[in-house]
């Protein structure tokens, strides 16, 4: 596996490839840095990580720039779903918890708790790109984001989704 450190205006981050595809982004800080990071890696340069970076720039100069590169988190099949319903949340938007539950419950055709979802959620290796700053608690409320919850609302400010100031983001 390969990895360099990009920046963004919120920190540094990690990014892991297996030379085409992007497999891991991760603030340097953040909960579960990185979780699915081989033990033997190469820092390397790769034009994957230019792709990521110029994409990167664009999404932090406010555009909603195309994910023009492959993504590829590995994790296990229920935290495939999870993280394939995240990249469907919409640029400005966002669901909660019990949200994305109800969705992946009719998906997979049986229930699947909050908790689990939260589980998901927070063990996404690819930051930023697989959006799960996106998610929100039931109330609206700023929870549950492993970049942290400054980062989380900075994010949600920038795309538009959290008025400035406000801890909560107004649902439909």
């Amino acid at each position: 596996m390969l990895q360099k450190q990009l920046t963004t205006p919120l920190g540094p981050v990690t990014v892991m490839s297996d030379g085409l595809s992007l497999m891991g982004l991760w603030f340097t800080d953040q909960k579960y840095y990185g979780s699915t990071l081989p033990k033997l890696t190469v820092i390397s340069d790769r034009p994957i990580f230019t792709r990521v970076q110029m994409w990167l720039d664009a999404y932090f100069a406010g555009d909603q720039p195309a994910i023009d590169f492959p993504v590829r988190p590995q994790g296990t099949p229920f935290r495939q779903a999870v993280w394939q319903q995240l990249r469907e949340i919409p640029y400005g938007t966002v669901l909660t918890y019990g949200q994305l539950a109800t969705q992946l419950s009719e998906q997979l055709g049986h229930f699947v708790g909050g908790q689990a979802i939260g589980g998901a959620v927070g063990h996404n290796p690819i930051s930023l790109v697989i959006p799960c700053h996106r998610v929100v608690a039931s109330d609206g409320a700023l929870t549950g984001y492993a970049g942290g919850l400054d980062r989380k609302r900075a994010l949600l400010q920038l795309e538009g989704s959290l008025a400035a100031g406000y801890e909560q983001v107004p649902l439909d």
